[in-house]
């Protein structure tokens, strides 16, 4: 039987919730043709070579930090995700093409819509990276105005430092959509003034490992209504599977 093989691209992905959840999936649905594995990159240049190692490619996910860098190997891109300018699907066409696509904006569209309270009029985006571009996008189909959160404050964004009690007045959901936090270095946290979270806000952080990051843990202790990225994982992933398989 011919193996019909997936994957992930990124770096430091050991840890990665993509593989044991496809592998979990083509078990429990019998899809013994179905591979699932991770291709650890130091750099995007390793990128051709694994495709011309893997001839039974059908599908990957890409994660951080190439959402943006992997863009130039593709050969066309899906209408959103040229719109956000960043991919983490890849599929293969019948001619052999690559074809970027973003289900990471889905992912995250569906998750939060659940918690949203008319009040939730606009969001602090931190991070600019890929993942910051999918959120922006799908804040922009929900409606809410946002403004993104640099180190640097370049144009149209503001510095950490910047953010105080009016800023939390004005934006009443929080999303860290930086890696600040993940594991193993779970003790850190975005640096943004915490004591200004009411219930009226939700925190939003896209890390899943762990379930409770420092920044969650902090806007719940103020009454915030918090939500790890787990769910928009699933949601992601489970759209990446029909992008596929289409």
């Amino acid at each position: 039987m011919l193996q019909r093989q997936y994957g992930l691209i990124g770096k430091n992905i050991s840890y990665s919730f993509s593989k044991k959840y496809f592998t979990e999936k083509f078990a429990l649905g019998g899809l013994d043709d179905c591979t699932y594995e991770n291709f650890d990159l130091d750099s995007i240049e390793g990128f051709p070579e694994i495709i011309s190692n893997n001839p039974n490619l059908k599908g990957l996910n890409v994660t951080i930090p190439y959402k943006e860098a992997i863009i130039p190997y593709l050969n066309k891109l899906s209408k959103n995700a040229a719109l956000i300018g960043a991919v983490n699907v890849i599929r293969f066409t019948k001619k052999g093409n690559l074809k970027g696509y973003n289900s990471d904006y889905y992912g995250f569209m569906k998750s939060l819509e659940p918690l949203l309270q008319p009040h939730h009029k606009r969001a602090l985006i931190l991070g600019t990276g890929g993942a910051a571009k999918a959120i922006s996008f799908a804040l922009d189909k929900l409606g809410i105005l946002y403004t993104f959160v640099s180190r640097e404050g370049k144009g149209g964004m503001i510095d950490y430092d910047r953010i105080n009690a009016t800023t939390f007045d004005n934006h009443q959901i929080i999303i860290n959509c930086t890696p600040i936090g993940t594991f193993p270095d779970t003790k850190e946290f975005p640096p943004i003034p915490y004591n200004f979270f009411t219930d009226k806000h939700i925190a939003f952080d896209l890390i899943y490992n762990p379930e409770e990051t420092q920044f969650l843990k902090k806007a719940k202790k103020k009454g915030a209504v918090t939500k790890n990225g787990y769910e928009m994982l699933v949601l992601q992933a489970e759209k990446a599977w029909k992008i596929w398989n289409k």
